[in-house]
């Protein structure tokens, strides 16, 4: 098959699936778990699966599928493309305008995001290659690490993080720092001398921040995340960065090529962690993991949705290789449980991804029916 190829369809599906215990975070509470799935289908009939970002708030999901099949497909279907990078730069583009009218542009982003996954697992299969030699990846195997640990029961969802082949651990404060503390103790006791991680989840002022900081530094922790608003002054961040004795970890919420260039430019951030489903795809996010790795820092994608989402990240980074780990919610969710393939087989905290091309994985949407909300 040549490079070029024409689009056929490209369709969104909706799901939702209601959570017994709630994941719950500094700034709320999921209730249930969303997935927006994304398939796009040449005229060749090769298909390619996506996935677009949609957590927050709870009625996102259905609009970032509407998205796609109302706005942003119809004007794709039938046209011919070189390849996925070059329908990403047209869909940002051409909808920069719309996006700024209506005060989206997050939704836009995501939905494009969607969309950009599902043709670079068509464009793989076009190639007969998996994604992450497609990538330039030279093995298959990543370190993963178990994420989405709530405030409660941390201690009893480390231990069954562990028996399912976790290494590495990553905690939810946050809380108050009784909470946080206890929970701190009892994860480093559980996971012994492996990696140890938190993420504030935004949660604290700058000065609540330095409070807390000499606190976390008896943990060894491998990264603290978000201690702060993702959009506080660069200055703030400097002061974190110079009283912390663990590195800070931030990117889901950055979504600009201009402000991943500022923090890989500075001494801050020593964990970069863009969000493949939120901004950017793997057409902007490929190169920009390679600039991270170019900076000196850790390279560690941030994946909280459905399992396609999850496993392209899986892709991405053993795609650019590099000393990252894996974000791997380890909450109730069969929309990613089904749907992540190699990545829900966890061998001493690492995962291998195998030769089967593309994502390597053919969804069988029918499973989940019963879910669907669109």
């Amino acid at each position: 098959m040549t490079d070029s190829f024409t689009i056929r369809s490209i369709e969104a599906f909706c799901y939702r699936y209601p959570l017994a215990t709630p994941v719950v975070t500094s700034f709320g509470k999921m209730l249930n778990r969303p997935a927006v799935f994304v398939r796009a289908v040449d005229e060749d009939g090769v298909e390619g699966w996506g996935e677009a970002w949609s957590n927050f708030p709870a009625p996102g999901a259905e609009h970032r599928a509407r998205l796609i099949n109302e706005v942003l497909a119809p004007g794709l279907v039938g046209r011919k493309f070189d390849g996925p990078a070059e329908i990403f730069e047209i869909l940002t583009k051409g909808t920069e305008v719309l996006a700024l009218q209506c005060g989206e542009p997050g939704p836009f982003a995501q939905a494009i995001s969607g969309i950009d996954l599902a043709l670079w697992d068509l464009f793989a299969r076009r190639r007969n290659l998996p994604l992450w030699r497609l990538l330039g990846g030279q093995s298959s195997t990543i370190k993963v690490y178990a994420s989405g640990i709530n405030p409660g029961g941390a201690a009893q969802t480390a231990e069954a993080a562990l028996k399912r082949g976790h290494r590495a651990l990553k905690l939810k404060i946050g809380f108050g720092a009784e909470t946080d503390l206890a929970n701190l103790s009892a994860l480093r006791a559980i996971v012994g001398a492996g990696m140890l991680a938190t993420d504030a989840n935004q949660g604290w002022s700058v000065a609540q921040a330095l409070e807390m900081l000499p606190r976390l530094a008896a943990f060894d922790l491998r990264w603290l995340e978000e201690p702060i608003r993702a959009d506080r002054p660069r200055e703030e961040w400097r002061r974190l960065r110079i009283a912390a004795k663990m590195p800070i970890a931030a990117g889901e919420n950055i979504s600009r090529v201009e402000d991943f260039d500022e923090v890989l430019a500075e001494d801050v951030l020593g964990v970069v962690q863009p969000d493949i489903a939120k901004w950017g795809g793997l057409s902007a996010c490929a190169g920009l993991a390679r600039d991270v790795l170019k900076s000196g820092k850790t390279f560690c994608p941030h994946y909280l949705g459905g399992g396609i989402g999850l496993l392209a990240s899986a892709h991405l980074l053993a795609g650019i290789g590099g000393d990252g780990w894996l974000e791997v919610d380890i909450n109730d969710n069969p929309l990613r449980d089904l749907f992540c393939g190699a990545v829900a087989d966890v061998t001493d905290g690492t995962v291998s991804l195998g030769e089967e091309p593309g994502l390597g994985l053919a969804p069988d949407l029918a499973s989940i029916a019963r879910h669907r909300s669109l």
